[in-house]
């Protein structure tokens, strides 16, 4: 152990090491690179359209403007509070997507006694559409989310959570002046203080109409709604938010991490000028919004997205007028749902894990952390406990919470902050050149540009330059799966129109009239709806009331929401399918020629590559001549065959092999492993029907074969 009491000059300063100027740094690596072309070798192509260099230097960092700001002051890059987690971590604000309130508040309880320490609630359609439970599509009742149609629901669900204490965040979108009115009447019959609940019920209805293309009515009458909520908090509820700008339409539709953060600054502003119009200040407005974001993969990119995003909003609200205290941006994270897959969910946990680390890292205000099974099931007991405690090892065993702002510093992080913040507010500007986001929406410009990315990462991933491990790279064929939970909805719905049925029962006798003082009540919406709510009006009920005067709602066209590996998956499917129907996995026959070192390296790695579609393989051992090589190819009777040898050796043995096992079966597929570029034409000729090398579209190529063979239907 050091000695405190060593003087200034033991202390090692690495002082001692001469510095090395870029320029060597650059000859010894082209020297190892030997010829190849450093731009292309070493220099990281983003969607973002920013290139990451292989070293950062104090020379990347000098006159950025944002390097003197410390945490707690504006612009708020290092993080809203002097002393971030020390003082105050993240909220452990795991989504709970259970369909009835009591099953919901089982696991809540479960949760809250176990490290989770705020509600998250995520509603089902109907709910946000402001439809009853015994009103709705049995199908959509309890999808997604809790079905909650009074305040006996809401009761349920939330019964044993100090509402006092416990932070409640809840996404109601349009239907956010319903829900309002649930609960601000269930705190007033528990006896407790509005004032006292902390949380968010936030609308977004452009984040709606990006996701669903339409909306249950017209825009201005959402933002007259939006303002009433807003000013009704300020007064009443002062710790409750009632804004929301959610990230996930465009993340989920595959949008780049600038595209996502530009598209939601955008919806701010929008918002923001939304409630200057109906009188309210941007100092009133701007606390009251919640920033909901993705976190995408790309580990140092989402930390530096997180830091840009606070100062760009600072510095929108300070354009606005905003003081210091409005500039503040409230942030919620929750882990990519676009990078999950279906195939080794197990891999889900380390997604979710990097994506987490990205999230508080980058200064998050609450996290959700996605179950590794969210896409195949309702999350059991044992993947919310490991999700739940992945937030517990961050906070306690990595000690992040002991650090403020740990990436701070880092000529990496901050040259890379920089970056994200200039092309997030390029993108932002051209939001606002075609008159803000309602209009670019309209016009089909994010829509296009989402699609864009999405196409480009499509691209990759079906020649697995992006990789999804377990689904795109390294299958796993004998991997147990984990079998969906079936859902009766039928029976969700009956039990949820027997439990609304039994309140509709308790209504008082000045519930209709509360509802038609509801109808008319103009700048007094939010309390004649609550007090319709403690009349025992159902929320069904009360929307009805609320939106009798609207207007149509605009449609558009939406963001298509998908998955990355979603491709990939239906080719797995495809070949689980072909096993059910025959009992057979479709298989694929190696014609390994020579002895282990001429063929073993392409025939794993052909192996590896058609198990991403479901295939096996006949893996024999090598073939001393074509002649044994296509005797046996042809008495597996298998519907394809591979070839893997070496470039040099082809040109001996490719020809006479071919030709054999065309003359006997001319259907029978022959592929070549590797891609010998003069050799190509000639193999083609010689009857050689395609190639597996690493830069072969995996997808199509395996597509072509599940086809030709008639694994596919």
């Amino acid at each position: 152990m050091a000695n405190p009491q060593q003087t200034d000059a033991a202390t090692p300063t690495f002082n001692e090491f001469p510095p090395t100027p870029y320029e060597e740094w650059r000859k010894a690596i082209d020297k190892i690179l030997k010829g190849a072309p450093f731009e292309k070798r070493l220099i990281t192509k983003t969607y973002e359209d920013i290139d990451l260099q292989p070293m950062y230097r104090q020379e990347d960092i000098e006159g950025l403007p944002h390097l003197d700001s410390l945490p707690g002051f504006a612009p708020y890059l290092r993080g809203t509070t002097p002393l971030g987690y020390v003082t105050h971590s993240w909220d452990v604000a795991q989504e709970l997507p259970y369909a009835t309130p009591a099953v919901f508040n089982a696991a809540l309880r479960t949760d809250l006694e176990r490290g989770q320490n705020a509600v998250n609630l995520v509603l089902d359609r109907p709910t946000l559409s402001g439809i009853d439970a015994d009103q709705a599509e049995a199908d959509d009742v309890g999808r997604g989310g809790l079905s909650v149609s009074s305040v006996a629901d809401l009761a349920q669900a939330l019964a044993g959570v100090d509402l006092e204490k416990t932070p409640v965040y809840i996404q109601a979108s349009t239907s956010a002046l319903t829900v309002t009115a649930l609960l601000a009447a269930l705190v007033q019959q528990q006896g407790k203080a509005l004032d006292k609940v902390r949380g968010a019920i936030g609308m977004d209805p452009l984040g709606q109409l990006a996701r669903d293309g339409r909306l249950p009515r017209d825009l201005e009458g959402i933002y007259d709604v939006m303002a009433q909520l807003t000013a009704w908090a300020k007064a009443k509820a002062p710790q409750l938010q009632t804004i929301t700008v959610q990230g996930s339409p465009y993340h989920n539709g595959g949008a780049s991490a600038t595209q996502e953060l530009a598209f939601m600054l955008a919806t701010g502003v929008e918002y923001l000028r939304a409630m200057q119009a109906r009188g309210l200040s941007v100092n009133d407005a701007a606390p009251r919004f919640r920033f909901a974001l993705s976190i995408g993969s790309n580990f140092f990119m989402e930390i530096a997205r997180l830091r840009a995003a606070r100062l760009l909003w600072a510095k929108i609200v300070q354009a606005f007028g905003g003081d210091e205290a409005a500039q503040k941006m409230s942030l919620h994270a929750r882990t990519s749902a676009w990078n999950q897959t279906v195939y080794d969910p197990h891999v889900n946990l380390l997604r979710a894990t990097t994506e987490a680390f990205s999230g508080a890292v980058g200064g998050c205000d609450s996290l959700h952390i996605s179950p590794f099974d969210e896409l195949l099931r309702v999350p059991d007991e044992f993947s919310r406990r490991v999700a739940r405690n992945t937030h517990t090892v961050l906070r306690e065993e990595s000690h992040i919470t002991r650090t403020v702002d740990p990436a701070g510093g880092s000529w990496y992080v901050e040259n890379l902050t920089d970056s994200v913040a200039r092309k997030t507010w390029g993108i932002f500007q051209e939001v606002e050149k075609q008159g803000g986001m309602t209009k670019a929406l309209s016009a089909g410009w994010p829509q296009a540009q989402v699609a864009d990315t999405a196409a480009k990462r499509a691209a990759n991933i079906a020649k697995r330059k992006d990789i999804f491990v377990g689904t795109n790279m390294y299958p796993n064929l004998k991997e147990t799966r984990i079998e969906p939970t079936p859902t009766d909805a039928w029976a969700v719905q009956t039990e949820r129109a027997t439990a609304l049925n039994d309140f509709r029962k308790t209504a008082t006798g000045q519930k209709q009239a509360a509802l038609d003082t509801l109808a008319k009540a103009g700048a007094n919406g939010v309390d004649a709806a609550i007090q319709a709510a403690l009349a025992g009006a159902t929320l069904g009920e009360i929307a009805q009331a609320a939106r009798s005067n609207a207007k149509p709602g605009p449609t558009l066209k939406p963001i298509h929401a998908q998955r990355g590996a979603q491709a990939f998956e239906a080719l797995r499917q495809t070949a689980e399918n072909y096993v059910a129907r025959t009992g057979l996995r479709p298989m694929v026959f190696l014609a390994n020629m020579g002895p282990l070192t001429q063929h073993k390296a392409r025939a794993d790695f052909v192996t590896a590559f058609l198990g991403v579609g479901g295939f096996e393989t006949t893996y024999p051992e090598g073939f001393k001549t074509p002649d044994e090589a296509a005797d046996a190819a042809l008495a597996s009777q298998a519907k394809a065959v591979v070839i893997c040898s070496t470039d040099a050796t082809y040109p001996d043995i490719v020809p006479a092999l071919v030709a054999k096992l065309k003359k006997a079966n001319p259907e029978l597929l022959v592929l070549l492993a590797g891609y010998p570029t003069d050799q190509v034409d000639a193999l083609k000729a010689a009857g050689v029907d395609d190639f597996i090398h690493l830069a072969a579209n995996c997808q199509n190529l395996l597509t072509m074969l599940q086809k030709k063979m008639g694994v596919a239907q």
